[in-house]
């Protein structure tokens, strides 16, 4: 695994594609050394030729977040990095009675339990300054029929602040972004009618590009951004703000 020594290492989960690929190209124009771990390597690995024949730098670790136990082994592979975005996560629409003790523990096990073991092992080499940047979510507010995704993203939300407590004193910043209804290829694949529900909600009229998500993850991994700890920057629209937006 080559990579440069001049520039400082950002390592992103689920940077393939969507959010995760936006935030790879922004923090790569940013002038860092990204490293993709994502477990769709003919994409990645696509991206990574995309991006280098461009002029940067880009490496790319195949991980499996249900995989625990080869966490921290990864972690020991990779070289030291300024900054961790833990974007990588799963999603389900299911109805609050029609949840199982498994769809938790799934949600849990890769939203939650894996971004805290990847942290964890990657903050016990990062330097002072370094930054870890938490892909919550808006619905960590409440939201209908993923009671167990709102749960997983409300947990990120509380080991994000946790996180920062205990990490300010070694110099590491820990901050979490929350999007609201971003136009993914997921999105995309919904019903014509979901996706108009989905506008009908959004104050703006629109959901948010990938690349809005990726200017607040570069804002809080910036090492000009300082004295910033245990935040949460809701990027949603306006739409957490609740009530009626109009005159």
């Amino acid at each position: 695994m080559a990579t440069p020594q001049d520039k400082p290492i950002a390592l992103v989960t689920g940077g393939a594609r969507g959010i995760g690929r936006a935030i790879v190209e922004r923090l790569c124009a940013d002038g860092f050394a990204v490293g993709i771990l994502d477990r769709e390597a003919e994409i990645a690995a696509a991206l990574v030729a995309e991006l280098t024949a461009q002029g940067h730098s880009l490496f790319f670790e195949p991980v499996d977040l249900a995989d625990h136990a080869g966490l921290a082994a990864l972690a020991e592979r990779l070289p030291v990095a300024q900054v961790l975005v833990n974007n990588a996560g799963i999603f389900e629409n299911k109805p609050f009675f029609d949840l199982a003790a498994s769809d938790f523990g799934r949600m849990m096990d890769v939203n939650v339990t894996a971004l805290f073991l990847l942290s964890q092992a990657v903050a016990r080499r990062m330097e002072r300054g370094g930054r870890i940047v938490n892909i919550a979510s808006r619905t960590f507010l409440g939201a209908r029929n993923h009671a167990h995704y709102v749960a997983s993203k409300a947990a990120v939300v509380g080991l994000t602040r946790a996180m920062a407590m205990e990490l300010l004193p070694r110099g590491i910043a820990v901050n979490a972004v929350a999007p609201g209804g971003v136009a993914t290829e997921m999105v995309a694949k919904q019903s014509e009618e979901a996706r108009a529900a989905l506008l009908a909600q959004q104050p703006t009229g629109a959901l948010a590009a990938p690349e809005d998500i990726a200017n607040a993850v570069a804002f809080l991994a910036s090492p000009r951004t300082n004295f910033i700890y245990g935040q949460v920057l809701l990027v949603d629209g306006g739409k957490s703000l609740g009530g009626g937006m109009g005159g």
